[in-house]
């Protein structure tokens, strides 16, 4: 058995479709092409009503004419009893004349024609024949006898004429035409100007956003007078603005970063210099001492060894210490390696044996081992600097920092019972930094400084996972 797909052959790949007629057509062409669609099919209905209800009026006139005339004609033989007979027939001929919609032939009883017919009005017609020939029902023809006192003195022959009735209808429907082309003619001009206006804030609109393509946020659009288009235009200009406003704090973002690096690396460079300048020469000072010892002609003083040992150890332990510090600060070693919670309150104590005369209380259960490197990370800048915040700005005496996990969210609480911080005190990059690094996790950052002290509440989505993770970290809590 083949199991091998079936593949069709590259000449019967669908070639790709055509694009549409219309598919260049500007939206204003489209909406007068629409409107014209309308109007033809409008006219073709138009045409087809009027065309069966005057085939239904001319058939109806017609036959009410020749009804018309055969009582006309048995009315004017009784009233002509005492008439000769070739009066009678020139009566009828005369008064034969001015009917519509029927012609009357008056034959005496040889079957010659009694007087003298004028012009046959058909000749000069103004209806158009294929218009005749929609509306033109079948010609009828009746042949009545004359006859007085029971002698036949000759014949009417009834032939309907519907063309009188056709050029009445033919006159109405180029009338009715002629004005519903003009009207047409004059709401397609009407259309055309008002469309114009209408899409002008769409043209506008499209010139606005190029602007934006190519990073220029200082486009706006006037409002315009339909309230449909006006909440577009006030929709961009909040945009624009947004845009102009992010594009500004960026800059100011990265000029921020940059004087953060700066200082960072100053505060490096200090610490380096006088930290570390120190430790390195009293160390250099001590190996001296320790090569003149032994390059002493005398027997070594096994003491003042022991002694420059242990000088060298304590300084190589103050060292470690400042390296310690400094790469903490950088980035704190614990995170990743030991739960979150246990690496807040290390924090805190490293803040406690710093600042003795300041109490730090922390609260960290219900927490996961960890929520990702920068979630983590961003729980214990926001402890860390709001920490020193409330000891350095605010004087406080007591710092309670508590985190727990409520549902998808991480809520972290820091406040301390000092002064707050002062009204001139200008936000620096610890705050904005705090503030960027939650946002930038689509969480949400708030300070009350109403006092007493400052609150710094915090709060960041965690994935789904996290959840789970921290429900199996409870439950093994409970069981232990």
């Amino acid at each position: 058995m083949d199991t091998r797909p079936n593949l069709l052959p590259p000449n019967d790949i669908a070639p790709p479709l055509r694009a549409r007629p219309w598919s260049g057509w500007s939206t204003r062409a489209r909406l007068i092409a629409v409107v014209l669609l309308i109007d033809v099919l409008a006219a073709v209905t138009s045409c087809a009503v009027v065309v069966l209800n005057a085939r239904s009026a001319v058939r109806v006139e017609t036959r009410a004419s020749l009804a018309t005339v055969e009582s006309l004609v048995a009315d004017t033989i009784r009233l002509s009893d005492t008439a000769s007979p070739e009066t009678l027939l020139q009566a009828l001929d005369l008064r034969f004349r001015v009917l519509r919609h029927v012609r009357v032939a008056v034959l005496d009883a040889e079957g010659r024609q009694v007087g003298t017919r004028g012009l046959d009005r058909r000749a000069s017609r103004e209806a158009p024949a294929w218009f005749a020939d929609m509306i033109l029902p079948p010609i009828e023809r009746h042949t009545l006898p004359i006859a007085v006192g029971g002698r036949v003195l000759g014949t009417a022959q009834i032939t309907t004429q519907p063309m009188d009735e056709i050029e009445e209808i033919w006159g109405y429907a180029r009338a009715l035409s002629v004005t519903a082309f003009a009207i047409n003619l004059a709401m397609l001009a009407a259309l055309y100007l008002a469309l114009g206006r209408i899409l002008a804030p769409l043209r506008r609109l499209g010139e606005a956003l190029t602007q934006l393509e190519h990073h220029d946020y200082t486009a706006r659009l006037e409002s315009p007078g339909t309230p449909e288009l006006a909440v577009i235009a006030e929709r961009f200009n909040k945009v624009a603005g947004a845009l102009a406003q992010t594009r500004s704090a960026n800059a100011n973002l990265n000029q921020k970063l940059l004087t953060a690096q700066d200082d960072e690396r100053r505060r490096t460079a200090l610490e380096l210099h006088d930290d570390f300048g120190p430790c390195l020469f009293a160390l250099e000072a001590n190996a001296a001492s320790i090569a003149r010892i032994a390059a002493g002609a005398k027997e070594v003083d096994r003491g003042k060894l022991a002694t420059r040992a242990a000088e060298i150890g304590t300084i190589v332990g103050q060292v470690q210490g400042v390296n310690r510090a400094l790469l903490n600060r950088l980035r704190p070693h614990g995170l990743g390696q030991a739960p979150l919670a246990t690496c807040l309150d290390l924090l805190l104590r490293g803040f406690g044996e710093r600042h003795p005369g300041t109490a730090f209380v922390g609260r960290f259960d219900g927490l996961a081992r960890g929520y990702g490197d920068l979630v983590d990370l961003t729980i214990f800048r926001c402890v860390q600097e709001s920490a020193t915040n409330a000891v350095r700005h605010g004087g406080a005496t007591r710092v309670e920092a508590s985190a727990e996990q409520a549902g998808g969210t991480v809520d972290v609480e820091i406040r301390d019972d000092g002064i707050g911080l002062p009204a001139e005190h200008r936000i620096g990059l610890g705050l904005s930094g705090m503030r960027e690094r939650v946002e930038a996790l689509q969480g949400t950052f708030t300070l009350d400084n109403a006092g007493p002290g400052a609150i710094v509440r915090i709060a960041i989505p965690v994935p789904p996972e996290r959840s789970r993770e921290t429900g199996d970290d409870l439950s093994i809590a409970r069981s232990v």
